[in-house]
């Protein structure tokens, strides 16, 4: 195809050629520029269609068990985020959220012992995730396991003890101050809960675009070779965001254990796929080095509103798994650039 002239341009007596290659180029950056924005409008119909289908979901106290139904799984999906914008996954979110859960259940005024320690509970509790995630890093990078195969070992390890600790009982949280996380409302608006998991969005941002460490994320997902070549300490780099996962689980067992008012060793059961699904639906790859923690919170609102629009519409529980398994799947080919993708193992 012959290139067209174009007139001459204002500061140049010569004709300027236009490439078609280039409108093709310039068009795909667009289209790719556009795609990064559709979680955001999907969100958007999806809350419209609701709502056209049924006007209560537009309703102040119906809004307000979306955002509540949303705390939860948006801690976990930023903890998340990160091991997945490395390239890595971490499958170990029931078990890590299990022995937080259950640790500050019996370390907190409780029912089952004399233990009372009320806040110092819940720091050594979180500080206790930080560690299993710690190790989930340090196993990974340091004996050369693949992520999923540690976290998914980690993730049986921690719904064992857990078991162990509670002999397969539950305990009940009598402590006023943590339950107050889910049942309070300051000012009357939304619970504290989702306040902390707004809290933990902010901090978790920072870290993304604030700092060195976030920088060192997205070149690790772009490519370890070169990452490690360019001098990121690419080992301490996986170990610190697995640890940051393990922090945001912990974070997320005492959310839980707030919200249902009792621990046990499966509190956290089904909280893996959907973490990994809110993830993914936001439009953060798998492949790594692309997406964030915004990305992420419109995936949890997506899956948020879906879950209480089906409700409200009346469609039965099996079938809302079903959309939810859908969904990952088109999500994911959706977020996949199959172009570049040589092998598909």
């Amino acid at each position: 195809m012959e290139p067209r002239k174009v007139p001459p341009s204002a500061d140049s007596g010569t004709p300027q050629i236009r490439s078609p290659e280039l409108g093709g180029r310039n068009a795909k950056l667009s289209l790719n520029r556009l795609k990064r924005y559709a979680p955001f409008f999907a969100l958007i119909a999806l809350s419209l269609l609701i709502g056209a289908m049924n006007p209560r979901f537009f309703e102040f106290n119906n809004l307000i068990r979306v955002a509540n139904s949303a705390s939860i799984p948006l801690v976990l999906s930023l903890g998340m985020t990160f091991v997945i914008l490395l390239g890595s996954i971490d499958l170990s979110v029931e078990g890590v959220l299990a022995i937080g859960a259950v640790l500050i259940s019996l370390l907190v005024r409780n029912n089952g012992n004399g233990f009372d320690l009320g806040w110092s509970a819940v720091v050594l509790a979180i500080l206790a995730c930080s560690g299993i995630g710690f190790l989930n890093g340090a196993i990974h990078v340091g004996l050369r396991i693949p992520s999923f195969m540690v976290t998914l070992g980690m993730w049986f390890i921690g719904v064992g003890v857990a078991t162990l600790i509670l002999g397969g009982s539950t305990v009940r949280v009598l402590d006023k101050g943590i339950r107050s996380i889910a049942l309070d409302r300051p000012m009357g608006f939304f619970p504290i809960a989702v306040w902390v998991a707004l809290g933990a969005l902010g901090i978790t941002w920072v870290i993304e675009r604030q700092t060195r460490i976030g920088r060192y994320i997205y070149a690790i997902g772009g490519g370890e070779d070169l990452a490690a070549l360019s001098g990121i300490p690419v080992k301490r780099v996986k170990i610190i965001v697995f640890m940051i996962a393990g922090t945001l689980y912990g974070l997320g067992g005492l959310l839980s254990a707030a919200q249902l008012g009792q621990g046990n060793a499966l509190i956290g059961s089904g909280r893996l796929f959907s973490t990994v699904t809110a993830v993914v639906v936001g439009g953060t790859a798998l492949t790594g080095g692309e997406g964030g923690v915004l990305n992420t919170l419109v995936g949890v609102m997506i899956m948020a509103v879906l879950g209480n629009g089906m409700v409200l519409l009346g469609i039965s529980p099996d079938v809302q798994q079903g959309v939810q398994g859908v969904l990952i799947i088109v999500a994911v080919a959706l977020s996949l650039d199959r172009a570049r993708l040589k092998i598909v193992k």
